[in-house]
Order: C-alpha cells, then sequence, then structure tokens
C-alpha cells in the first residue's frame, strides 16, 4: 500500500508532488485528479489528417526543397506534440482513432481482403460525440470497410462526403473498391459518395474534400452546437498527381515527375490549410475551435530520386525508414493543436502521445459520457498535457505491429515479424533490435546489449499484449467478398436515376 494516501494527497499536495518527483508514488495508485479547467468546455472539433505525409514534408520541420507556409503558420500559433505516435499503415490508424484502442483489437490487420473493416461492435468516437450534442461530418477518406454496416453513415457520422477503399480509384478482389468511374479519372472531378447518393464532383480532390468541409461547417457555425469535422484528404498518397500548377515549379527544379506530382499534392493541402484559416477567421471561430493536424502514418514516397540529372535524397527528417515499417519513422508524425486564447502558441509537449489518446481526450473535452457498452480504451486523457506540459505522465509502452500477412497465413507466424514496443526513451523493434530513441532518434545504433533490463521487460509487454489481441483478430477468416459495394451501388444509382453534379457549397 502506498504510503500517501488520497487524503493526505488533498490536504498537502506539496508532499504528492515531492513524493512523485522521488519516485515513491505508486502509478497504480493514483488519486482521482481535480477536473481540468478543459474539461467540458465543448469547442468545435476540426481534425485534419492527411495520407502518408510525414514529418518530412513540412518546411516548418525541416524540408528545404517544400514551401509549406500555412502549415509554418499553424505550426508557429500551436501546441505541438513532438512525441505522437500513429499506427504505420492507413487503415490501422483510422480505426485506433474511432475506437480509442489499438487496431488489432478491432480486427484491423491490413488495408484490404476484409481485413481493413472496423468490428461492429465497437462505439466509435463519432457515436460518442453526437450522443453528446455533437453534428458529426466526415469528409474524404473512411476506409474502415466498404460494406454498408461498416459505413460512416452507421458509425456516427450524420453528414458522409467520402470515396470507397483506401484511396480514390483503387479496387481490389474483395469488397474494398472505388466507385467505377474513379479507376479513370482518379484524383480529378472524382465521383464521391455524399450522404448515400453518388455525385460527380469538378476540380481536384483535396479541394473538393475542404470545399465541401468548410461549407458544412458554415452551415454549423451558427447552429447553437458544437461540431466535429473529421477531414480526411487521400493525398499525398500515390499515384502522385497534382494539378499543374502545383507541380510545374517542382519540375522547373529538376525533379521527376512523381516527385514533382506529390510535392505538388502537398503545396495544395497547403493552400487548403490556408484557407481553412482564412474562413475560421473570417467567421470568428478560433476560440471556440480546436484546430488539430496530423498525419495517418510515417512519411511514403521515394526517398532517394535524381535531380537535374543527378542523385538527390529527399528529406526524410532524419528518421532510417518510413510508411509500412515499425522504426520510428513509420509511427512518429507531426501533431499540431490550436485552440486560440486556450492552448498556448508555440509550445512543445514532450510527452508520448498517440492516436488512442485522441477518443478520451476529445471525450473529456466535450463533456461526454460513455456508454456502458463501450469497449477498453487503451488511451489516456491528453487533457493533463494540454493544460501544463510538464504535467505527471506515467510512462508507458506503445505497441506497433505492421501486420498485413498472407491472407489465409497464421498469424503467430508472424508474431516478431515487424513489430515495436515503445516507451518514452526506447524502441524494441522485431524483438532484437533495441534503440534508445532520446540519444539516437535516426535508430542507427542497437544498444540491447547494454540494456538487457529494458528489453526484458518490454519483450514481457509484448507477450501479454499479443496473448491479448490474438483472439480479437476477427477478420482473419472472412471469406473475400465477391461483392464490391461500391460499384453495385454506383450502377444502381445509373440505372434508377443517373448521376447528378456536385454543387460546391458557397462560402
Amino acid at each position: 500500500m502506498n504510503p500517501f494516501s488520497c487524503v493526505v494527497a488533498r490536504r498537502n499536495r506539496g508532499w504528492i508532488l515531492l513524493a512523485a518527483w522521488l519516485g515513491l508514488l505508486c502509478v497504480t495508485e493514483v488519486c482521482p485528479a481535480e477536473p481540468s479547467p478543459l474539461a467540458g468546455r465543448r469547442p468545435n472539433i476540426i481534425l485534419i489528417m492527411t495520407d502518408d505525409q510525414g514529418k518530412g514534408d513540412l518546411s516548418c520541420l525541416g524540408n528545404p526543397d517544400l514551401k509549406t507556409p500555412n502549415l509554418d503558420r499553424l505550426y508557429e500559433i500551436s501546441t505541438r506534440f513532438t512525441n505522437f505516435q500513429v499506427s504505420p499503415t492507413c487503415a490501422p490508424t483510422r480505426s485506433a482513432i474511432m475506437s480509442g484502442r489499438h487496431e488489432f483489437k478491432n480486427g484491423v490487420t491490413h488495408t484490404i481482403l476484409e481485413r481493413e473493416r472496423m468490428a461492429l461492435g465497437v462505439v466509435t468516437l463519432a457515436e460518442v460525440l453526437r450522443s453528446a450534442g455533437y453534428h458529426t461530418g466526415i469528409f474524404g477518406k473512411w476506409h474502415l470497410g466498404d460494406e454498408e454496416p461498416y459505413q460512416p453513415q452507421n458509425r456516427g457520422f450524420e453528414e458522409v462526403f467520402i470515396h470507397g477503399a483506401g484511396g480514390i480509384g483503387q479496387a481490389y478482389d474483395c469488397s474494398c473498391a472505388d466507385a467505377p468511374p474513379n479507376q479513370q479519372n482518379r484524383y480529378f472531378d472524382p465521383v464521391i459518395r455524399h450522404n448515400g447518393r453518388f455525385v460527380k464532383t469538378q476540380g481536384f480532390c483535396t479541394d473538393v474534400f475542404f470545399r465541401q468541409a468548410l461549407g458544412w461547417i458554415k452551415k454549423q457555425k451558427d447552429s447553437g452546437q458544437p461540431f466535429f469535422v473529421y477531414l480526411t484528404p487521400n493525398a499525398p498518397h500515390d499515384p502522385m498527381i497534382a494539378p499543374e500548377k502545383y507541380k510545374r515549379p517542382f519540375l522547373e527544379a529538376g525533379f521527376d515527375e512523381t516527385v514533382a506530382g506529390r510535392c505538388g499534392m502537398i503545396a495544395n493541402i497547403d493552400d487548403n490549410i490556408g484557407l481553412l484559416m482564412q474562413k475560421l477567421d473570417e467567421w470568428q471561430l478560433w476560440e471556440r475551435t480546436l484546430v488539430i493536424f496530423m498525419t495517418d502514418n510515417g512519411q511514403a514516397g521515394p526517398r532517394k530520386t535524381r535531380r537535374n540529372g543527378r542523385p538527390y535524397e529527399l528529406y526524410h527528417a532524419g528518421f532510417r525508414s518510413g510508411k509500412g515499417t515499425p522504426y520510428e519513422g513509420g509511427t512518429c508524425v507531426p501533431c499540431f493543436w490550436r485552440w486560440k486564447g486556450v492552448l498556448p502558441e508555440g509550445q512543445d509537449i514532450p510527452a508520448l502521445a498517440a492516436h488512442i489518446d485522441l477518443f478520451p481526450t476529445f471525450v473529456e473535452l466535450a463533456g461526454a459520457k460513455l456508454p456502458s457498452n463501450i469497449q477498453k480504451l487503451d488511451g489516456r486523457s491528453l487533457v493533463p498535457l494540454l493544460q501544463n506540459p510538464k504535467a505527471p505522465w506515467p510512462d508507458r509502452f506503445l505497441f506497433t505491429h505492421v501486420g498485413r500477412w498472407p491472407k489465409g497465413a497464421n498469424p503467430d507466424d508472424y508474431k516478431y515479424r515487424q513489430c515495436a514496443v515503445r516507451n518514452q526513451r526506447f524502441r524494441l523493434v522485431n524483438n532484437q533490435e533495441l534503440y534508445d530513441l532520446v540519444n539516437d532518434p535516426g535508430e542507427t545504433t542497437n544498444v540491447i546489449d547494454r540494456f538487457p533490463e529494458a528489453a526484458r521487460a518490454m519483450r514481457s509487454a509484448y507477450e501479454a499484449w499479443w496473448a491479448e489481441v490474438r483472439t480479437m483478430l476477427v477478420n482473419e477468416d472472412t471469406p473475400l467478398s465477391p461483392r464490391r459495394p461500391y460499384f453495385e451501388l454506383y450502377e444502381k444509382q445509373v440505372r434508377e436515376e443517373g448521376i447528378p453534379p456536385w454543387t460546391p457549397p458557397e462560402l
């Protein structure tokens, strides 16, 4: 029993702080915290998450080739989580955000093959916020199941403006497949599913998603109820396609079409961030709106290329790897939080934070109540850190597994492949590589022989975690569906009423 009881803690906070500093306070006997001034403030929440963009893809974080002035400005005026972890690929991260727990516990072990579907028993973040009086809207990429029961309108979102599959125009031999016309058009003038009906849009996909989201925000801003916007463009995911005016400067700088296309997509994202910021100014929403910018996994795209015919290494923020790997470069992403007048500008929070923390954080800010049938959450609220970056934050283990083993394979055969355990200081990769991220953020030196106790603790935690999630991989034995729901729904609408043009909302 810890010698410092809750009663003593309430009477003499000085002693409890001293005990914590000395390491005497057991983290399993933490007294109930006093309510945070941020709890129940019910801000509007705009969560922007781009696809395959990483820390190496912003000029404010060191990229010498890109210019991202609007994201740089957002960075300057935000509170930033500098050690923010996500999953190594896209559907897993989205599942972790929506559920507040590791994606494997939702059955998500891949991005296709019916293994991207988030288990139907999950109570989603959108459902909890909606039950607390929030309007909820998603604009862009869902990627947690194309079959109707898995779609966002059945998972808590009242406004839905999305493409199918994992990217515009993607189609696989399973249920994960976008509407047929998008296989030809890809990122220009895509067919989008808007509240159950397909519409034919005009313009580049990222511009379309931001425009629709802003139009919806304009409608909600005077409703008297807060709103949650989940704005998830599929850029800069491949194929590397961008409007001519955005890729032209990079072609002129000597890059090839692929690099120019990817950089052009990021420049276009930056312009849309600028438009969003401009409208929040114009609509006087900053003081009552929390804006978060993050990405869904580490940096994708080529690392080495040629510029003006010569070998050239693209900027990757010092990481040894990127998307789809269990290393730091696969999971550590930018994460900027802007809430004018509430969160400090230009403040960094180095504590280990993660995507699974967004669910309990938003719930606390919204003053929402969790239903009795809620799944066990893995995350913890970031509100104490937002209130005080130096607040006590007990260390913990975060678990990464790339998954993506072949269909029908035994997951146990891949238990130690493409996996990692992370705490504030160390990352154990594939059960045999240990990196001291405080002193070696680029993961250049395996120090497992120098810190055997740290490795043992991480291995033990991983064994327990694997035993827990192993029974929750509910999609592993699901047969591949011969049906492509977006194909069928699109063709049915063509026959019965046609595909109407999208009307861009007035801003």
